[in-house]
């Protein structure tokens, strides 16, 4: 029996707008340091926001080299992390490998001003890149609150499973980093925003433009889909961009209530 866990943490502040901005980014292959000095650069330029969210192992590229490339919560790239979030007043987040007893995650961090982390680990591997060979299945879903707001970690082809993402009016946003080939780019924005009408939430994703080291072309489609479908605001395709929107939770709640699908949902439970 897999438990559905929903990790949430409390906090005190709630502001009924959250800026978010997106960092559709042209990932360097394996190269932690460039990666993460443009990173830092691009936050600079663009100060301000509640939340700066990167895309799926933004430090490395989707690579699968994990006893070259993983790092511990203790390891360099979680290190910037908590440093720009403490610099900048705002929460980073995004996927890197994660080392973590002996074996390797497609980790989703979370990383508060104050340093704490929340992590989810990537559910569904995508089995036929290899990712299931080298790193280990996550086994809980990932709720973080922060400001007022929850929002459930997703990393990627996790987006093409809905029960995993199922909302129990549980959370407000979905965030959904990604290295998704442009080859199947119309189901990428084709499932964010079924992802987004059926759950009732804003859904966030984060993907990658250029060229990866194993010969895969990105050409972005990073997006903020609102409650009802419709984009809040895109990312230019095929070029580095930082987009940065509001969420309005005032909104989503007053449209939850007046068309409260969510309570007619099926009761399930998930099985391994």
């Amino acid at each position: 029996m897999l438990l559905w866990k929903a990790v949430t943490k409390v906090v005190l502040m709630q502001v009924p707008m959250m800026k978010v901005s997106l960092l559709q980014l042209d990932t360097v292959w394996k190269d932690k340091h460039a990666n993460l000095d443009v990173i830092s650069q691009k936050i600079d330029e663009n100060q301000g926001a509640d939340i700066y969210v990167l895309p799926e192992m933004f430090a490395t590229g989707f690579c699968n080299e994990v006893d070259e490339l993983g790092e511990t919560i203790y390891g360099q790239t979680v290190d910037e992390m908590k440093s720009l979030s403490a610099k900048y007043h705002a929460a980073v987040c995004g996927s890197l490998i994660l080392r973590d007893g002996g074996k390797y995650y497609n980790s989703f961090l979370f990383v508060k001003p104050d340093g704490e982390i929340s992590r989810y680990d990537k559910r569904h591997l995508f089995r036929f890149g290899g990712e299931a060979d080298m790193f280990s299945q996550g086994e809980n879903r990932v709720v973080v609150e922060y400001k007022g707001y929850r929002i459930l970690l997703q990393v990627c082809y996790d987006l093409r499973f809905p029960v995993w993402s199922r909302n129990r009016n549980d959370y407000d946003v979905i965030f959904y980093v990604a290295n998704w080939p442009d080859s199947r780019r119309k189901v990428f924005d084709t499932l964010l925003k079924a992802r987004a009408i059926e759950n009732q939430a804003y859904v966030v994703g984060v993907n990658r433009v250029g060229d990866d080291g194993m010969g895969l072309h990105y050409d972005g489609g990073s997006c903020i889909i609102d409650f009802k479908g419709e984009y809040v605001g895109r990312c230019p395709d095929g070029e580095e961009f930082v987009l940065t929107e509001k969420l309005d939770i005032d909104a989503l709640r007053q449209f939850r209530e007046k068309f409260p699908a969510w309570s007619d949902a099926d009761e399930f439970s998930l099985q391994r």
